[in-house]
């Protein structure tokens, strides 16, 4: 969770059960606590070396393609989140609070691709 560094890694898959045994084969991560999410499903956390990074779970009909979301972890977070839209990104999703007691935000740059931040506010 250094700053500048991605703080988590998330995988919005076609299907995360089908998805899972090829990361676990590629990279060895393992099944963590897995979030039931209601409606869409569950929430997989995978870990490495005991440490969980990230999460996947199915997407939902209206997303059109799979994708890895990157969190990049920042010092404060509020003004992070104030550097994005005043340097022309947007913020689509967020901010909230996340179990943990992180905040994140999800954005896009001033060219549309799709990133997020991840930190405590002050």
């Amino acid at each position: 969770m250094a700053p500048g560094r991605v703080g988590w890694h998330e995988l919005c898959a076609a299907d995360w059960e089908a998805a899972f045994p090829f990361y676990t084969e590629l990279f060895g991560w393992e099944r963590s606590e897995g979030i039931p999410m209601g409606e869409m499903g569950t929430y997989q956390l995978f870990s490495v070396g005991g440490q969980t990074i990230g999460g996947m779970f199915t997407k939902p009909p209206a997303m059109p393609v799979p994708l890895w979301l990157y969190y990049f972890a920042v010092g404060d977070f509020d003004a992070a989140t104030g550097r994005v839209t005043a340097a022309g990104g947007r913020v689509l999703n967020g901010p909230m609070e996340v179990p943990g007691g992180a905040w994140i935000v999800q954005a896009t740059d001033p060219q549309g691709a799709m990133f997020a931040l991840v930190g405590q506010r002050a």
